[in-house]
């Protein structure tokens, strides 16, 4: 899909990596993962959640205002990612910028402790209802940056943040818009969102080196690790200055599926939404595909089948970030745009540890997928400027 360039100016990430370009980097460079226990029900389950010096960061943002006291860690995870992108951009507060974040869980913590007391005592807060709402993710951001321009929240599960890229990207080429901060935050890491995992028999049981084997497509289990963290993109329409990477090509599509939790056996839907992506560009000129890759036994292989079917005998080197901090669902997206993104500005190929092919030579071009239950499949393609 050939139109108007967007350049994709700043980008910053929160997550088990840590937050900040170079400490994030730093994190994808070293070979071992990011991912750690926590105890439920009393066994050690693994996660991907965020360091102490992130949390603290959380803290200082919630103690800052009486007015984020009483707002979910999703909210708080998304202003913190939103702030520094908005620094890598050089944005300023007040600037008109459209602001489109999405989750795929929402305020699962505040949500979950707000029934609990519901049903202990009948009554619950009155700001319950407007802090677990799922708008309230957008809202909170633009509030805090001050954005005079456009701002609303979605959730199309685990494909949520690159869907905002795509609602980005309609609104600067239909000239509504100069400016869009698009990401994705999740915040789930709750025994209750763990349990329904559990019961979909997909989590990890794992003890080896690699608790997430994510694109190791000779697994014999389900090895999905949930993590949680936020990553934000500031896009800007046609040759900004000092473009980080500009996006070629998007794509979209959905699929009806058998079971809600599953893809078809090659991923139609990812099939078409990568066509979509690469219409009018040579598939040779893909140098790497970002998967999506959950973790799961026939999610990943579903996804190796459709590149498969896409590219040929001329499959691009292969790679992804699960493995390393975990599966964070709606915003999982955008920390695979974010991985590309950092290839491309560093010349360096990151690895899985289970694909062992060559490194391309050269990193110009980087086509990322994403997809959620239902079969709701993103591809964007990205180049570098």
């Amino acid at each position: 899909m050939k139109q108007d360039i967007i350049s994709i100016t700043g980008m910053a990430s929160v997550s088990a990596m840590g937050m900040g370009a170079q400490e994030v980097w730093n994190a994808y460079l070293k070979e071992g993962h990011c991912l750690s226990q926590m105890t439920l029900n009393e066994h050690e389950v693994w996660v991907g959640s965020c360091p102490q010096h992130v949390l603290d960061c959380i803290q200082e943002i919630r103690a800052g205002s009486p007015r984020y006291a009483s707002l979910d860690t999703t909210v708080l995870l998304a202003m913190l990612a939103s702030r520094k992108a908005f620094e890598d951009a050089g944005w300023a507060l007040g600037d008109a910028v459209g602001v489109n974040i999405g989750s795929s869980r929402g305020a699962t913590e505040l949500f979950e402790s707000s029934y609990r007391n519901f049903l202990k005592t009948g009554k619950t807060s009155v700001f319950t209802s407007p802090n677990t709402t799922l708008g309230n993710i957008s809202f909170w951001v633009a509030q805090d940056l001050q954005s005079r321009g456009p701002e609303f929240s979605h959730s199309i599960t685990c494909s949520t943040a690159l869907h905002a890229v795509l609602n980005g990207v309609a609104w600067l080429r239909s000239g509504l818009a100069k400016r869009f901060l698009a990401g994705g935050s999740e915040a789930a890491l709750t025994p209750f969102t763990l349990a329904q995992l559990q019961s979909l028999r997909i989590y990890s049981r794992e003890h080896g080196k690699f608790p997430s084997r994510a694109m190791d497509f000779e697994k014999e289990s389900n090895t999905m690790v949930l993590g949680s963290g936020a990553s934000m993109a500031c896009l800007e329409v046609g040759e900004a200055k000092n473009p980080l990477a500009h996006i070629k090509g998007i794509g979209y599509a959905s699929e009806v599926l058998d079971h809600p939790a599953a893809l078809s056996a090659n991923a139609n839907c990812i099939q078409n939404a990568m066509r979509m992506a690469l219409s009018g560009y040579d598939t040779e000129s893909v140098d790497v595909v970002v998967l999506h890759a959950p973790g799961t036994l026939k999610g990943d292989q579903a996804e190796l089948r459709a590149i498969q079917e896409v590219f040929g005998s001329q499959t691009p080197a292969l790679t992804g970030n699960k493995w390393k901090i975990g599966h964070t669902f709606g915003a999982s997206g955008m920390f695979s745009l974010e991985l590309a993104v950092l290839m491309l500005v560093e010349q360096v190929f990151i690895p899985t540890p289970f694909n062992h092919r060559p490194a391309p030579n050269k990193l110009n071009t980087i086509l990322v997928n994403s997809v959620g239950f239902g079969g709701n499949a993103v591809s964007i393609l990205l180049e570098r400027p």
